[in-house]
């Protein structure tokens, strides 16, 4: 079976510009922003409507792996949010040491991520996507079965930034295996399951946390974890990486995205388009509880329960906004499709005048949906650079942008200190919406791109 798989998805990496084991000599030479969009006709093997078998691709090892790898990582990275005071509370600390460790261990595990995510990319480049697939989700699931054990803020501090810099490096070799295995025609599908599937990651951990101790819970993730590593021994590295490996190209060059000023300013606008959603998840559905009081919800909300059904919208989301770029053909004109839903989503957010929980809990999860271009976002930006830099660049994107809750938040606070919560909230909304828009402006449409090509 494992040599049946490998032997189509060589075949569709053929289809997807490799000829034989030679780069083709055109995209060796001219750097991605110098290239036009290639549009010519595919080879039959690869047109879905010629050949259904193509579709069965997009269940293919590595669309799965990744998936699932995708819905442990997710589980993994918000499971801390979930059981936080139940966990602290548990090694001894209470009242506004919840909040002030709380803030502390999150900003511990963020600085493992932003660090993972340069780790894990330059792996991946250097040394190979399987490899770091199976690295991180290693790291992580120890990480987070250790979590279970602590007792004091120190060690908790210290497994959360281990298990911070693991889950980094899980989505952006994920997907970058996925789009250099599978067809152009179709490779927008396959990180739109990866993504789907992922982020229902986060409702189960909020199942399992609301029916298990906070110790089970880590136990249960790192668990997860662990049984995944046996699906990923089928997994084979793309064919677009193994040709370049052979023929020696300098390959997972961090440093390079920051020496070339055109490179610089793509790989900055990869980051910025993803602004709102971490200003919607971060801020809007984060501090809910606060938000809600200001605008006088007839009842208390629950931060858990906002994350949950925004993450529930996320899902939707995700399949919306894979199928409709694929449906046109086109990864930004949806892009600007949800960010006009966000900006729609945000403004009617705070109209929120005197509704109650319920309808609070439907409007997290309609904004859910909104900022539901995660796959997409991530699609971009790996399309965006050539395959020495791909892994490099989906590691540390999704990672950097997670990192910019940090300023957003601290922009949210000096705005609210001046102008009230609902006033300060919205102001900063519109500039991280303002941003968005314009980096979205500034990039190239990647939905025909061939992605056989290094960057110079």
């Amino acid at each position: 079976m494992e040599a049946s798989w490998r032997r189509q998805h060589d075949h569709c990496n053929a289809g997807n510009g490799w000829e034989g084991s030679e780069m083709s000599e055109k995209h060796k030479t001219r750097p991605a922003s110098q290239r036009q969009p290639e549009t010519g006709s595919a080879s039959p093997s690869i047109r879905v409507r010629d050949n259904p078998a193509g579709i069965g691709v997009l269940f293919s090892v590595p669309v799965v792996v990744a998936a699932l790898g995708y819905f442990v990582d997710i589980y993994d990275l918000i499971l801390f949010s979930i059981v936080r005071v139940q966990s602290l509370r548990a090694i001894g600390l209470d009242g506004q040491e919840l909040l002030d460790k709380g803030v502390f261990l999150l900003n511990m595990q963020m600085a493992g991520m932003l660090l993972g995510g340069i780790i894990w990319g330059v792996l991946g480049d250097r040394k190979g996507r399987v490899k770091i697939l199976f690295g991180s989700i290693f790291l992580y699931s120890l990480a987070n079965a250790a979590n279970g054990f602590v007792n004091s803020v120190g060690a908790y501090a210290l497994w959360r930034f281990i298990a911070g810099i693991g889950l980094a490096g899980e989505l952006g070799a994920g997907v970058t295996l996925v789009l250099e295995n599978l067809p152009r025609e179709i490779r927008g599908y396959g990180t739109m399951i990866v993504a789907t599937v992922g982020v229902t990651g986060a409702v189960l951990a909020n199942f399992i946390a609301k029916h298990f101790d906070w110790s089970t819970a880590y136990f249960i993730g790192g668990g997860l974890g662990l049984l995944l590593l046996f699906l990923r021994i089928g997994v084979y590295e793309s064919r677009m990486f193994r040709t370049m490996e052979e023929q020696g190209i300098s390959r997972g060059d961090f440093l390079s995205l920051f020496t070339n000023k055109n490179r610089f300013f793509k790989y900055l606008h990869s980051i910025l388009i993803g602004l709102p959603i971490w200003y919607c998840v971060g801020i809007l559905i984060t501090f809910s509880p606060e938000f809600a009081r200001a605008l006088s919800v007839t009842g208390p909300i629950i931060a858990r329960k906002a994350v949950m059904f925004c993450y529930l919208g996320l899902v939707f989301g995700d399949f919306g906004s894979g199928f409709l770029s694929q449906h046109f053909k086109s990864r930004k004109k949806i892009i600007l499709f949800f960010l006009l839903l966000t900006t729609g989503s945000i403004a009617l957010y705070f109209r929120l005048n005197n509704v109650t929980p319920f309808q609070f809990y439907l409007w997290c999860l309609a904004m859910g949906i909104a900022v539901g271009y995660w796959a997409i976002f991530v699609t971009v930006a790996a399309e965006q650079f050539g395959t020495n830099l791909r892994a490099t660049v989906a590691s540390t994107v999704p990672n950097f942008i997670r990192g910019t809750v940090i300023p957003i938040t601290f922009l949210f606070k000096l705005a609210k200190d001046h102008l009230g919560i609902l006033t300060g909230g919205a102001v900063v909304g519109v500039l991280c919406l303002l941003i968005a828009f314009h980096s979205l402006y500034r990039l190239e449409e990647t939905f025909h791109k061939d992605l056989n090509y290094s960057e110079e």
